[in-house]
């Protein structure tokens, strides 16, 4: 069954707070120089899914950067995220599915993101688990984060993968080798450090930013090369 947010924009981003889990009344995060290019992103509809890599925080990051636009999330949180969250971060769940329009469980295979009948820009899995990206290379559905992501492939949608594992294995190799020759674009969550970053703040927007450029999306995220 999925949740449906009617309140999404009224939250803030919980960065620097000693204990965000005790505030309530989040506000909507501060616009980070965000601008949509309509020839390049006709869909308004973005699906987000966060699994239980290490690294958490580069998902929650895009959706508090997308969450500042006009542009519809769906979000699909996987068992092992919701266990990881709390490990990494200091946010709550509540207040990361309140980022989003819609938010959906794991198995719920009824879910509109699980047709390719409904129509959206894509799909980012940020932080992608080895798990996650073997069953997209393979072709099995095995939950709405895989079957989503299947469908996108399948419509010639973005299918972006935010790898996260070190060291890799020659079969972590060929399921990135397979799903990228599948149409997928493999992104390592490899920050940049040539913008000189002055925290780990820093990183997740230059990761995040890299997500929408390759979305289409326009924005000022982080700093680009000159």
């Amino acid at each position: 069954m999925n949740k449906i947010h009617k309140n999404r924009g009224k939250h803030k981003n919980l960065e620097n707070q000693e204990n965000p889990e005790k505030n309530k009344n989040h506000e909507k995060p501060e616009k980070q120089g965000n601008r949509e290019n309509p020839e390049k992103h006709e869909n308004r509809e973005i699906i987000i899914a966060i699994t239980g890599a290490s690294g958490v925080y580069y998902g929650i990051r895009l959706l508090e950067i997308l969450n500042a636009t006009d542009i519809k999330i769906h979000l699909v949180l996987t068992n092992a995220a919701k266990t990881v969250i709390p490990i990494e971060t200091e946010v709550s769940i509540e207040y990361i599915e309140s980022l989003a329009d819609f938010v959906y469980d794991e198995k719920d295979f009824t879910a509109k993101i699980a047709s390719g009948s409904y129509k959206t820009c894509g799909i980012v899995i940020a932080p992608c688990t080895m798990k996650t990206l073997g069953l997209i290379a393979s072709g099995i559905s095995d939950d709405l984060v895989s079957r989503a992501a299947d469908v996108c492939l399948k419509e010639k949608r973005k299918v972006i993968l935010m790898v996260r594992e070190t060291p890799i294995n020659e079969i972590h190799i060929e399921n990135m080798l397979r799903a990228s020759r599948a149409g997928a674009i493999i992104l390592p969550a490899s920050p940049g450090f040539y913008n000189k970053p002055k925290s780990i703040d820093d990183l997740y927007n230059f990761m995040a930013g890299r997500v929408l450029d390759l979305m289409g999306i326009e924005n000022e995220s982080y700093e680009r090369w000159k």
